[in-house]
């Protein structure tokens, strides 16, 4: 007895199973550090301090400020960085104000909770 091609095997050899591809393998997600984030922001800062630079070298005209009666002359990009830092330390210190009253303010219901 003869067997067509596509039919049971002729010899007594068992049938194989089909051969399946595995699952390609699911990428694994790393978990953001501190580390990572203080890199980024590093990255980041020098990126702002060498357009800084940029202004400052490009802006170095001299100009007269004026500030609760004394006067004095300086770059214009210097005066300009020395306003924005003064706003900065302005942010913080209102910033830090309110950070140590709500701390007071959660402590306080804190020991209510007791």
């Amino acid at each position: 007895m003869t067997h067509a091609q596509g039919d049971k095997p002729v010899s007594g050899t068992p049938p194989q199973p089909p051969v399946t591809q595995p699952a390609p393998a699911k990428p694994v997600r790393i978990k953001r550090t501190r580390v990572s984030g203080t890199w980024f922001a590093i990255i980041i800062a020098l990126i702002i301090l060498i357009f800084l630079l940029i202004f400052i070298l490009q802006n170095l005209a001299s100009t007269t400020v004026t500030f609760l009666g004394m006067q004095g002359s300086l770059p214009l990009a210097v005066a300009m960085l020395f306003s924005a830092i003064a706003g900065a330390v302005l942010v913080a210190l209102v910033g830090g104000a309110r950070i140590v009253q709500l701390r007071k303010a959660t402590r306080k219901a804190n020991k209510a909770v007791r």
